[in-house]
């Protein structure tokens, strides 16, 4: 298990077949990487750059793959992830990307995160490598026809985006909404959803939007002309380190906003409370998971195995930090995608079994919410229930709140 290394890549032109041509049968096959004994999986993580907090989702894997392989791995495999560095930058994660494959010899890709994941789709589809469970909230991985390796896992920004709309109309339908967003192609799913959420209404009811670039040293300005704008509700489409900064601004400038932050920036201990968690109290944002701080699942198994997983696994860290339970989740559809593939291990079947995903429950789902994926679907969690910031947990929604 490593977290480091580099390597060089040129993107190549896309040239596949359906993954569904490729005849298995019954014969039982090893992807490269894939031993009697062990499964090497790939992975590219912001270890460092402008997005390094959700580099705990990958070190939350690893620690998670830890306890599976000590209770004997997957059918006597151990599950042998390789998380590497790529900064958040889609030219390190081709370079790291074609590393892992070329020289670490990895099976699949899986869970990797950010925007790289575009960079080197092409490059693993041509291969027929399986890049799966991709952490990417975007409509783009759900593209079977021409990409059948690649395949995301959380629910979209646009979802969210649609969710959130849907909320104002039903609650605040005078609002008036000013937007800030990365200035890149997910961020900019979410400011979509919003307005097709919004329809009709949304060129009237949307009066400002402002983008940053992950570079920019701080956001106080979008912020001074968002508020400016006159708007009372605002949508906080950003990274970690970003939305931080624009909740304490926020509170700085006295502006009171009904405040919707993107659900990949609601960590408690990673955001929350760098912000201030008096400035954070009474933010909307969406939720598909348990949260094991939320009073509600106190008692609930899967907090119950969270929490002592956290304790010996992870030592040091909080239940409160999000991105610790992103890992711990993300990890499980792998372990379950493997024992369903049996000891055929090759990458055709490992892609067939992602593929074929049908109401799978996973204990840190919330309620109702399951696992489905079709070889014309590959939307995996289509489900999300808005929640509130109530200055110590997130709190679900019902309808009439």
């Amino acid at each position: 298990m490593k977290v480091n290394g580099h390597s060089r890549l040129v993107l190549i032109s896309l040239c596949i077949a359906a993954v569904t041509a490729s005849p298995v049968g019954a014969q039982k096959s090893k992807a490269p990487g894939v031993t009697d004994t062990e499964i090497k999986v790939g992975q590219t993580m912001p270890y460092s750059g402008p997005a390094s907090a959700w580099g705990t989702v990958g070190r939350a894997e690893l620690a998670y793959f830890k306890m599976i392989n000590e209770q004997g791995g997957i059918n006597g495999r151990k599950i042998n992830l390789i998380s590497v560095d790529d900064a958040f930058s889609p030219p390190k994660t081709v370079e790291q990307t074609r590393r892992l494959i070329e020289q670490e010899g990895v099976s699949i890709i899986f869970g990797s995160l950010g925007p790289g994941n575009l960079a080197v789709r092409e490059y693993l589809n041509d291969r027929h490598i399986p890049q799966i469970f991709v952490l990417a909230p975007t409509e783009t991985y759900n593209d079977p026809q021409h990409f059948p390796w690649t395949i995301g896992l959380q629910p979209t920004f646009y979802l969210e985006g649609k969710i959130h709309a849907r909320y104002i109309l039903a609650h605040k339908p005078e609002a008036k909404i000013a937007i800030l967003y990365q200035n890149d192609q997910i961020a900019k799913e979410a400011a979509t959803g919003m307005k097709d959420g919004l329809g009709e209404k949304a060129r009237k009811l949307i009066v400002k939007e402002v983008s940053y670039e992950g570079s920019d040293p701080t956001i106080d300005s979008q912020l001074v002309i968002l508020k400016g704008s006159g708007a009372d509700v605002f949508y906080n489409i950003s990274t970690p380190k970003f939305a931080a900064q624009a909740i304490r601004k926020v509170s700085e400038m006295g502006w009171k906003p009904l405040h919707f932050l993107s659900y990949g920036s609601q960590s408690i201990s990673a955001v929350l409370e760098p912000a201030g968690l008096a400035n954070a109290t009474g933010i909307i944002s969406a939720q598909f998971g348990k949260d094991p701080t939320d009073p509600r699942w106190m008692d609930d198994p899967n907090t119950k195995e969270f929490l002592a997983w956290l304790q010996k696994y992870y030592p040091g860290g909080k239940a409160s930090d999000i991105f610790i339970g992103a890992g711990w989740a993300f990890a499980q559809p792998l372990v379950y995608v493997l024992k369903q593939c049996g000891n055929d291990l090759s990458r055709e079947n490992i892609m067939r079994q992602t593929a074929n995903l049908h109401n799978v429950a996973m204990s840190w789902l919330l309620p109702g919410v399951t696992l489905n994926t079709s070889p014309t679907d590959y939307q995996p969690i289509k489900e999300m229930r808005e929640t509130r910031f109530n200055g110590k947990t997130w709190e679900l929604l019902d309808e009439s709140n």
